[in-house]
């Protein structure tokens, strides 16, 4: 599925920001403003949040968009509701109880609650919502389907791509020349990883000469391997395990909570195989993980959820999307933590270089699943 593109936001230039990422690997994540310091907020305004599955402590998605609105709801002094989803049988009544209990601002956490999201966004054209990962273009004429809607997505591929790259680099340097990847379900803010980690692998090949594999998704075709759903259960670790079969040294798990999986499967099965974590920096957000993970590539959806709270309490809601990209640090790479020390040498330089490029413009990451 090929979304529209929509007007970008022109952020602040970050080509130094992979340097400051990589020297970074302390307390866990918390979210920042980049944008204007809280003011009092428009009597009566109350934001709410609904999640995906996974909930509030998926070490992902959901959880980075909470820690977004709790930050808001500090700065701004104000109360907010927060409702969990469970199943996808929850996103509409869950929208129609926060619309019954006096919701301004409604924050859908996820592409997949879209439908939802619009229906009750053109129901209540007094209500301002904002969804994470999706453009709400539900009828793909290049328009956000309510008028009411801001989209809150992210140019994961641009990330992905650096995170492919080093993933090549690890498995070369190890001489096992396999690196591989799978989802959860098969959407564009999932795929989106994945084609930029193909992308990236496919740079390494270019520039180095080498010859990584990719296993478990085929840019080319859109096809690969995907769980169906973003729970950590036996199908995840059995997707992960296939991968493992064939020989792969580093794994991608996009998908929430199927990185768990994934590492239940390295584990028992004593090999010496490594992740890329998603959405947040998965050694920090998940220590238990953390010998595990060679990078993340991260998402600032704290950041983008905290900000259009904000911008919200003050009445001056505006529904352009916001696209978070290397340039305005939406999207960028983790600290490697331990494993830095052990890199083939200068990969680093390789990576800043690589930002750079593509903030540049030099290097265009080209996803049909980008918005």
């Amino acid at each position: 599925m090929t979304l529209s593109t929509p007007q970008k936001l022109v952020g602040i230039t970050a080509a130094a920001g992979l340097l400051v990422a990589l020297a970074g690997c302390g307390s866990a994540p918390e979210a920042s403003s980049t944008g204007d310091a809280a003011g009092e907020a428009v009597d009566g305004f109350t934001p709410c949040l609904i999640s995906d599955e996974g909930g509030w402590n998926d070490k992902s998605f959901n959880q980075s968009a909470k820690a977004g609105m709790d930050a808001a709801l500090e700065e701004l002094g104000v109360e907010g509701i927060e409702l969990e989803s469970t199943t996808p049988n929850d996103y509409a009544p869950n929208l129609e109880q926060l619309v019954a209990e006096g919701c301004t601002f409604i924050v859908s956490v996820g592409f997949n609650l879209s439908a939802a999201t619009v229906e009750s966004a053109l129901a209540n054209p007094e209500i301002d919502y904002a969804i994470i990962d999706d453009l709400a273009d539900n009828d793909f004429n290049g328009e956000t389907d309510a008028p009411n809607i801001k989209p809150l997505v992210f140019n994961t591929a641009e990330a992905a791509y650096l995170g492919g790259y080093a993933a090549a680099a690890w498995s070369e340097q190890s001489g096992v020349n396999k690196v591989g990847t799978f989802g959860g379900m098969q959407i564009p803010s999932v795929a989106v990883f994945m084609d930029g980690f193909q992308l990236g692998v496919e740079k390494y090949n270019e520039d180095k000469g080498g010859s990584v594999e990719v296993l478990g998704w085929d840019m080319g075709t859109e096809e690969g391997l995907f769980t169906g759903g973003f729970a950590a259960n036996d199908t995840a670790k059995q997707t992960a395990q296939n991968l493992l079969d064939q020989g792969a040294d580093v794994i991608l798990p996009v998908g929430g909570p199927v990185y768990q999986s994934a590492a239940a499967a390295i584990t028992d099965g004593g090999t010496d195989t490594l992740m890329l974590g998603v959405d947040t920096d998965l050694a920090v957000a998940d220590e238990t993980v953390a010998d595990l993970v060679l990078v993340s590539i991260m998402k600032a959806i704290d950041v983008a959820v905290r900000d259009a709270t904000i911008e919200a309490a003050g009445g001056d809601f505006e529904v352009e999307p916001y696209v978070g990209t290397l340039e305005n640090e939406g999207v960028k790479l983790s600290s490697f933590h331990d494993f830095e020390s052990q890199l083939p040498e200068g990969l680093l330089d390789e990576l800043t270089a690589l930002q750079e490029s593509i903030v540049a413009g030099d290097i265009t990451v080209e996803s049909p699943n980008s918005p």
